[in-house]
């Protein structure tokens, strides 16, 4: 029984440590602004939309993909939402087939090969960056990934512990991080 409290104890400690250090690991947006092929935004946010949005019109990447978009939503209403002008008229493109982060790394991948890219910016929440980037580098083993990461206004991050809902939502973010951890895992030992 001593051994059962005792392995409990240990992945547990294993568990509370593991966060803290993804926690403290996420990352800050990069001091150079980059130039890339392309810049992918994940949905989820306003905050992430008009980031994207914003480089692509700073000329930062060539062409710019929305994934995860609801069927409903059009490309014009996009663009009015986040500004968008002659640029993002030409050169953006809207994926309505992801439901999730592993559908939008699929779907970038596509758009990815299609254009023939080899560089990337992820925008999407900083909290959801990990996760994002581990699909990404998955699916996409030889294109070179920057990190674009957003806070969004309801979410203190760098205080995660100050609000019982963000430090939820971080412990759920963590969970999931895990469990792409691990099917990403997976399918790097299928395809070797």
């Amino acid at each position: 029984m001593r051994a059962f409290f005792t392995a409990i104890l240990l992945a547990l400690g294993a568990y509370a440590l593991g966060f803290l250090v993804f926690v403290a690991r996420l990352p800050d947006v990069p001091q150079a602004t980059p130039k890339v092929d392309g810049i992918v935004v994940l949905t989820g946010g306003e905050e992430r939309l008009d980031t994207a949005v914003a480089l692509l019109e700073k000329g930062v990447g060539k062409r710019l993909l929305i994934s995860g978009v609801d069927m409903e939503t059009t490309k014009r209403v996009l663009g009015h939402r986040a500004h968008g002008k002659a640029r993002f008229e030409c050169c953006a493109d809207i994926g309505y087939a992801a439901q999730d982060t592993h559908d939008n790394a699929e779907e970038a991948a596509e758009w990815v090969r299609e254009h023939r890219f080899g560089s990337l910016v992820i925008v999407t929440a900083r909290y959801h960056m990990p996760r994002a980037r581990r699909e990404f580098a998955t699916l996409m083993p030889d294109v070179a990934l920057t990190s674009w990461p957003v806070d969004p206004d309801r979410v203190d991050v760098d205080h995660w512990w100050r609000q019982p809902r963000t430090a939820a939502l971080m412990q759920r973010e963590y969970v999931k991080y895990l469990g792409s951890l691990a099917a990403t895992g997976l399918a790097r030992l299928h395809s070797a």
